[in-house]
């Protein structure tokens, strides 16, 4: 039997405290524990909704969120962490998601009773009343995208991509995202169905919300969901009709997709068991095939080498910050380093995978030079089999912002904002030739 409506509000909102914590306190991902999470079990759409939106909210404004209710305290210092994370889910939807004043104060002091913060109750309400009254003042006072994000990712791109640039990152990383859909077959008829506005590059946008299963098409096979940014190191391959492609790293498997799509024949590679059945499952919905291996892609031998290879090795993901909110929370300088030597080893096996002649395209969804530019200077003066092959503003019709002097892809969040912006992401793409 569903919740009545008054349970399902505040059972809504005891999820999203939940959730929140797992990832600010325990540094869990923000999709699994909310996919993991009991108390969404039962609920309408529109509530898991409203759970989501609150969780991403609260980690997007983390930094303006923060800001404004220590300035509301009357005792200085951090409150105790259980308040601290009920106010700011109250304080969240009070400054930036409208929901009426009575709703959240009240809908937070009784969840505080539900969470055994029971003695702080006063406190919430005199702090949310205040915030209800005054916060929104001091929101329009604040520099958002600077405090909403940490220091090393503020200073690190700085460094790469100068104060400008670095400002037109955080500044992206503010809004919601569209969701960019790739179809299996001409993108065109789809647009109208899925109102959805077709991309130069053959991506279908769509800004409107709703679940995606219950799209037209998605039943049948006819696209999956994939940003416009992780289509385009396919999209360099050129034709890839009957040659034999290794995927590494190929969950969650858009890009296998896509290169099945294109005629390819491929081997979609993954470490994880697990999330190889998300590409199994995907390959089915789609009707498309692609032979799927569990191994480690930085030692996996083959019998034969590709003819062409597609590494899309695992990164720190601060490209995808507007997406995922959390990997600003979750993710390290620490984090850069070791990935940086994984992706180096991952690089390096990766030119034995490929035949001469062949190419290997090599893809991040980070915007760490580290993790990109970096990796592949390091390959290439290491390494005299493999060249560069530079990508050319033709080959991305419209998108020809995203193309370094290098020849290599270097979309940034900012960049494309006439389309509606784009994730950040790098790719390079290499031959290895003969000896």
């Amino acid at each position: 039997m569903p919740p009545s409506a008054a349970d399902a509000t505040l059972q809504a909102r005891a999820a999203a405290f939940d959730i929140v914590r797992d990832v600010l306190r325990k540094s869990l991902p923000f999709d699994d524990s909310f996919d993991a999470h009991p108390g969404l079990i039962g609920l309408e759409p529109r509530d898991r909704g409203f759970t989501r939106m609150l969780c991403a909210t609260v980690l997007r404004r983390l930094g303006q969120v923060d800001a404004v209710i220590l300035a509301a305290l009357d005792n200085p210092g951090q409150p105790k962490a259980l308040v601290h994370d009920l106010l700011r889910l109250g304080a969240a939807q009070l400054l930036f998601l409208g929901t009426p004043a009575h709703a959240a104060v009240d809908t937070t002091v009784a969840l505080a009773e539900r969470v055994g913060a029971g003695p702080y109750k006063g406190l919430i309400n005199a702090v949310l009343r205040r915030l209800a009254r005054e916060g929104a003042a001091q929101v329009e006072r604040q520099d958002a995208g600077r405090l909403n994000t940490p220091d090393w990712l503020w200073l690190s791109w700085r460094q790469a991509y100068g104060t400008a640039r670095t400002r037109a990152i955080v500044n992206a990383h503010l809004g919601e995202a569209p969701l960019d859909i790739t179809a299996k077959g001409d993108p065109a008829p789809w647009a109208a169905p899925l109102d959805a506005r077709l991309l130069p590059t053959g991506t279908l946008r769509r800004w409107t919300g709703g679940a995606v299963t219950e799209l037209p098409g998605f039943a049948e096979g006819a696209w999956w969901v994939q940003d416009l940014a992780a289509s385009l190191p396919v999209t360099v391959m050129g034709d890839l009709t009957g040659k034999r492609v290794f995927d590494l790293c190929a969950a969650p498997g858009g890009k296998t997709a896509q290169l099945a799509a294109r005629g390819a024949r491929v081997t979609a590679l993954d470490r994880s068991a697990k999330r190889l059945e998300r590409v199994t499952a995907n390959l089915t919905r789609l009707s498309l095939t692609a032979d799927v291996v569990t191994a480690d892609a930085a030692s996996w031998t083959p019998d034969a080498p590709a003819d062409a290879v597609l590494l899309d090795a695992p990164c720190t993901a601060t490209g995808t910050i507007r997406r995922h909110p959390d990997v600003a929370r979750l993710k390290s300088p620490e984090d850069v380093a070791k990935l940086s030597k994984a992706q180096a080893r991952l690089l390096a096996h990766a030119v034995d995978l490929v035949r001469p002649g062949g190419l290997l395209v090599y893809c991040t969804c980070s915007i760490q030079p580290e993790e990109g530019e970096q990796r592949i200077e390091h390959l290439l003066s290491q390494d005299r089999r493999v060249e560069r092959v530079p990508i050319t503003a033709d080959e991305l019709d419209g998108l020809a912002e995203v193309v370094n002097e290098r020849g290599e892809i270097r979309a940034l969040p900012g960049m494309l904002a006439d389309l509606g912006g784009i994730d950040g992401f790098f790719v390079a793409r290499l031959r290895r030739v003969a000896g």
